[in-house]
């Protein structure tokens, strides 16, 4: 089976990890900064934080927002659930807005349409590594003083009319789950500008916790430590952080040979008619952590199963959030997104990760070809 993503771990990785373990520090020790400054550098911000993974991340970004009982926050419904489920742990309510038919992403007119005296924040989600329209959705918040925070799971490497994703918003999300741009196992990192929701974000990643002596209210001695706010366990260790600082030495490399695979399934199903590949806004450059075409006049279910069949990992990325049952069960039973059923019912992931190799991937296009225009 070749599936629809996978990690690509080296000899470099592996002694990375290695050298950690036969070092003082396996958590809390020098990786941790390492990792965080070669991210903060990269994407260009000021700050960032290492913390467990993304969806820690995603309900650290809420809490230091201030989101809680009565407030809304305005997301996609086509994403995976921790983008909204983050709200829900600070006691706020997720809204749905469509999807723009074109990249799938959060539709910025549709923000409009759902903003209420309750709305606090937009989680934005950069589906598939597909930046969204910033620029409509930074206008919009700025009208309505909403804060922005940018779920960038899929985009690191993605830039947006010349930026980096994660540059340009309140705070932005990343995961390194092993089929992301980068790996650590599991682990995520969020960046911001803003020092004091920094300072906020390293409590929050460890109990409420801090030795700064400017944060405390006194100090004891060089033993001293004071829990000055409600926080979790979401540290990352220092060996998941230095597989990150082998991994951000290439990833430059594997965003450009995702482009290139692209750019292979692009001209390969050019003439397709039942196929819709993948858009990209002007001025963006996605880093393509996911590519999502659209299977017309077809069953979508009989397509997936025969590309299983044939040996060909597809997926679906992703169901509505609002159709679990957990959503339908608390108030979501009546949401209907139009564009986004419409998406959802015809869409289909195909395999995409640097280690693909081309006949690997001209098997894929061979038989996603055959089966979609035999059946």
């Amino acid at each position: 089976m070749i599936p629809y993503g996978r990690q690509t771990i080296e000899e470099d990785d592996i002694q990375a990890v290695v050298d950690v373990l036969r070092s003082d520090y396996l958590t809390t020790g020098p990786k941790i900064a390492e990792f965080e400054k070669m991210m903060a550098d990269y994407v260009g911000a000021k700050y960032a934080v290492a913390i467990a993974n993304d969806t820690a991340a995603l309900h650290a970004a809420c809490y230091v927002a201030g989101i809680g009982a009565g407030d809304e926050v305005i997301t996609t419904p086509i994403t995976f659930a921790a983008s909204s489920n983050c709200v829900l742990y600070c006691g706020g309510t997720p809204v749905f807005a469509d999807i723009d038919p074109d990249t799938y992403n959060i539709d910025p007119e549709d923000i409009r349409r759902k903003i209420t005296d309750r709305t606090k924040a937009i989680i934005a989600v950069h589906l598939a590594g597909q930046p969204c329209d910033m620029d409509a959705i930074h206008a919009i918040a700025k009208e309505h003083h909403l804060i922005v925070i940018e779920d960038a799971a899929h985009a690191l490497g993605s830039e947006y009319k010349g930026k980096m994703i994660g540059s340009m918003s309140d705070m932005t999300t990343f995961s390194f789950h092993p089929v992301k741009p980068i790996t650590t196992g599991e682990g995520g990192m969020i960046v911001t500008n803003d020092e004091t929701f920094y300072k906020k974000l390293v409590l929050f990643r460890s109990h409420g916790i801090t030795r700064d002596e400017s944060q405390m209210t006194c100090n004891e001695g060089p033993w001293f430590y004071q829990q000055i706010d409600l926080g979790y366990n979401y540290r990352m260790t220092d060996i998941q952080c230095a597989l990150g600082c082998s991994q951000m030495k290439k990833l430059d490399s594997f965003i450009a040979r995702r482009r290139e695979l692209v750019e292979r399934y692009n001209k390969a199903f050019a003439d397709c008619k039942n196929i819709v590949t993948p858009y990209q806004l002007p001025d963006t450059k996605s880093g393509w952590h996911l590519y999502i075409i659209q299977v017309k006049n077809k069953d979508r279910k009989a397509v997936f199963e025969a590309l299983r069949a044939e040996g060909i990992g597809v997926n679906v990325h992703y169901i509505p959030v609002y159709h679990h049952p957990y959503y339908r069960e608390h108030g979501y039973a009546d949401v209907n997104c139009p564009v986004a059923e419409e998406v959802y019912s015809h869409i289909i992931s195909l395999p995409l990760f640097p280690r693909l190799t081309d006949e690997q991937q001209d098997e894929v296009i061979e038989k996603v070809r055959k089966i979609v225009e035999n059946m």
